[in-house]
């Protein structure tokens, strides 16, 4: 089974714009994991522009299902990580400017760094997983880091997918049978919406994890959160 894990970062956003706490972060979260979420995925910046640390601190004492924080592994990252100990932290290699996320590790070139980070992450009891392309020389260093799993960088796949869908997968596909054979876990992200996320399922049916964000509390505008969530999660039940 391939769980939806729901990032609420937006939420956080639209919060923001106001001041207060309406919506309320913590209460979207748990909500959510009411509604059939199987996860739920923030991603703290510097700026805190949208998901803040403390609020990081708070959902940790509620979140029942897998708490995932994402982020880049500076100190304080590694500092909340040590703190909260999620079910999972997932590294991603954004500068602190980052608007969103737009690229994997180079997991040749950082693999020295990689290396310490998961060893001091798992210090903590925290699952590892590392934010990577869809390019297959970057996995056998992923498992030299001694992480648990990567994640799929799948914006790419989502802006091929209307033209071609089967050119759009085909990269994808063959990375993730180097990462079953590797015995990395799987998980994937980013752009995935309602209208590419059954074929990327269908296509690669061992996929562990899938975080979802943006396109999802979008859809939740139309279709309500509750609605919403049970639609996502229909999606990956093929």
């Amino acid at each position: 089974m391939t769980k939806l894990s729901v990032n609420i970062n937006k939420i956080a956003t639209l919060r923001n714009a106001r001041g207060g706490n309406n919506p309320n972060v913590v209460k979207v979260a748990l909500d959510a994991e009411r509604f059939g979420a199987q996860g739920i995925t923030v991603h703290p910046r510097p700026d805190e522009r949208h998901i803040r640390y403390q609020d990081v601190i708070d959902l940790a004492k509620v979140v029942t299902t897998e708490f995932n924080i994402e982020g880049y592994p500076d100190q304080r990252f590694m500092d909340l990580i040590r703190l909260v100990k999620p079910a999972q932290a997932t590294l991603v290699p954004d500068p602190p400017q980052a608007i969103t996320s737009s690229s994997g590790w180079d997991t040749i070139k950082h693999q020295l760094l990689l290396r310490d980070i998961v060893a001091e992450l798992h210090e903590s009891g925290t699952r590892v997983s590392i934010f990577i392309n869809p390019e297959s020389k970057y996995f056998e260093p992923a498992k030299n880091t001694g992480t648990d799993r990567v994640e799929l960088y799948t914006e790419p796949y989502a802006t091929a997918y209307p033209s071609n869908k089967e050119e759009a997968i085909r990269p994808y596909v063959e990375v993730a049978l180097l990462a079953k054979e590797l015995d990395l876990g799987l998980n994937a992200g980013h752009d995935l919406d309602l209208h590419n996320l059954k074929f990327l399922k269908e296509s690669i049916p061992f996929l562990d994890e899938v975080s979802i964000g943006h396109a999802l509390i979008c859809d939740a505008l139309y279709y309500g959160l509750e609605n919403t969530i049970q639609m996502y999660r229909r999606q990956l039940e093929v």
